[in-house]
C-alpha cells in the first residue's frame, strides 16, 4: 500500500518572489500603539543585534515567552512588531517593560523580525539580552532606543 503522505509538488519557476517592501512602505501598516517607532537606520541595526543574538541562543522569542521572563525580571532590549493585528495580542507589554524599567522600541515588520530571528514564523515580540559575543552592538541599540521618545 502506499503511505497515507502526500508530496509536496514543485513550485513553477514561473511564480516570482515578492519584491521586498521598503521602509516607509512597512511603516504604513503598522498600528496605532506602534510608539516609538525605531527610524530605518535604529531598525537595521536592531535586526543585526537580533542575528547575532539568535546565534549565540540570547534571545526570548513571543508574547508569551517574552511576558514571562520579564515577570521573572530578565533584562534586555524588547523589540515588537508594529504591524501586529490584532493590538490586544501584545498591547500589555510596553506596560510591562515600563514597569520594569526595560527599554522598548517597535519596528514595523513582524515578517522581517522573525526572519531576523532566524525562524520562518513571524514574530511579535523578541527580547534580546546582552552576550559578550555582541556587546557593542547591543550597547549601541540600547543607547538609541533609550533616547527613542516614549509616550506618556
Amino acid at each position: 500500500m502506499k503511505s497515507p503522505k502526500l508530496k509536496k509538488e514543485k513550485l513553477d519557476d514561473t511564480v516570482e518572489p515578492e519584491p521586498e517592501k521598503t521602509y516607509e512602505e512597512l511603516v504604513a501598516n503598522v498600528n496605532a500603539i506602534a510608539q516609538p517607532l525605531a527610524s530605518r537606520k535604529l531598525t537595521k541595526r536592531l535586526y543585526k543585534c537580533v542575528k547575532k543574538a539568535a546565534k549565540v541562543k540570547q534571545i526570548r522569542r513571543g508574547v508569551k515567552e517574552v511576558q514571562k521572563f520579564i515577570n521573572k525580571g530578565e533584562k534586555g532590549i524588547v523589540v515588537l512588531a508594529g504591524d501586529t493585528m490584532p493590538i490586544d495580542v501584545y498591547s500589555h507589554l510596553p506596560v510591562l517593560c515600563e514597569d520594569n524599567n526595560l527599554p522598548y522600541a517597535y519596528i514595523p515588520s513582524k515578517v522581517d523580525l522573525g526572519a531576523a530571528a532566524g525562524t520562518k514564523r513571524p514574530t511579535c515580540a523578541i527580547l534580546i539580552k546582552l552576550h559578550e559575543e555582541y556587546k557593542d552592538s547591543y550597547t549601541e541599540c540600547l543607547d538609541e532606543v533609550q533616547s527613542l521618545n516614549h509616550p506618556v
